[in-house]
């Protein structure tokens, strides 16, 4: 078989799975070829992702929408399909991409427990910087500080995504997921290293970290933080979110399960709640300064 074959079969080839015990928990792993990495996107010119699948399994994970287009037999955050050719497959995209804005990553967290191994969301970041493209960072994983080097002196915005500011409840939605103190400390490293930082609030929790006490904490903290940029965002209903949210809800919190369906599948409803939502975080972020 010639070199050229052996190659192709190679690259269109996906690894044997294998089990991994990720953050306390088993997941599959899989290494599989992509065929292009860097994406038009919505949210800035382009995103990035070298990871289908996600070990923090986050329940409210808006990312489970991936498994339409990428059937897997195990439920989202139990597997990971590791895109192993992603940085040679972005080196050749960018030869032919005029820079622009990054949003890293759009669909899994960039820097989850297998990045510490297999570094492509690292090499990735460093060929679209050496590329001159901008970089928004958003993250819930400290290991994100393992790449403060690559970050310090470019144009990149570090942030991180706040839930809620009580750690017992962010294990419980999040449990893969770094704590939330490690993530203030990601924002405090990063600001300490002359970069531009962000915080997103969400998706906001209904009667969990979308009441005034809370949301005042929560822009307090980021006034405290002096971050440059700050988002919100509401629990939505995406597609496959609200059977993981519901079967969460009956197990921790059956007392909210009939206000989830009705803030997420209730248009009136929904209406409504979202202009008292918006009005509170008006009153917080005025009352924090910002």
């Amino acid at each position: 078989m010639s070199k050229v074959r052996q190659k192709l079969l190679f690259e269109h080839t996906e690894s044997r799975p294998r089990v991994r015990r990720i953050a306390g928990r088993k997941v599959v792993v899989r290494e599989v070829p992509c065929k292009s990495l860097l994406n038009r996107s919505s949210i800035g010119d382009y995103s990035f992702n070298c990871y289908t699948g996600c070990a923090q399994a986050c329940v409210y994970c808006y990312a489970r929408f991936m498994q339409r287009f990428h059937p897997h037999p195990e439920p989202w955050g139990a597997f990971v399909d590791v895109k192993i050719n992603a940085a040679d497959v972005l080196a050749r995209q960018l030869r032919r991409i005029e820079p622009g804005s990054v949003f890293t990553c759009s669909a899994c967290d960039g820097w989850q427990p297998i990045e510490r191994s297999y570094k492509l969301t690292r090499r990735c970041c460093e060929l679209l910087l050496d590329a001159g493209f901008h970089l928004n960072v958003l993250t819930k994983s400290k290991l994100v500080l393992r790449d403060l080097d690559v970050f310090r002196g470019r144009d990149v915005c570090v942030g991180v995504t706040i839930t809620t500011p009580d750690e017992s409840i962010a294990r419980l939605w999040e449990p893969g997921a770094s704590s939330v103190a490690d993530r203030i400390e990601i924002l405090k490293q990063a600001k300490a290293a002359g970069l531009a930082t962000a915080v997103m609030f969400g998706p906001l929790l209904p009667e969990i970290s979308d009441t005034p006490d809370v949301l005042a904490r929560l822009f307090k903290l980021a006034a405290d933080l002096k971050v440059d940029r700050i988002w919100t965002d509401a629990m939505n209903p995406r597609p496959r979110v609200w059977p993981s949210v519901q079967q969460f809800l009956r197990r921790h919190r059956p007392d909210l399960h009939s206000h989830y369906r009705s803030v997420l599948f209730d248009a009136s409803f929904r209406r409504q709640y979202e202009r008292l939502l918006d009005a509170r975080i008006r009153k917080a972020r005025k009352a924090a300064g910002l």
